[in-house]
């Protein structure tokens, strides 16, 4: 397993235009965080208009529901919004 510097990943994402966290399997520090804050970055891209959902070429493919804001949280709670896993 390579390991990479802190200052390394973060030069690596900035040249080609990614996120950037720091995350261990090992301890699952900031794992969820990860996933949590890349998520949120994609959504709200998608709502300013950055993504076009209709372009394949993005890779984002729209679930039965659309689009539709977040239907659970950290602390358990969900809504009744519907979608495919209502």
């Amino acid at each position: 397993m390579q390991m990479l510097s802190t200052e390394e990943g973060q030069q690596f994402a900035k040249e080609h235009g990614l996120i950037f966290m720091e995350a261990s399997a090992k301890t699952a520090q900031n794992v969820e965080e990860a996933f949590i804050n890349t998520a949120a970055t994609i959504y709200k891209k998608i709502q300013d208009g950055v993504f076009d959902v209709s372009n394949e070429s993005y890779g984002i493919k729209i679930g039965y529901g659309g689009i539709q804001g977040p239907t659970g949280g950290r602390d358990g709670s969900s809504s009744q919004a519907g979608g495919c896993c209502s």
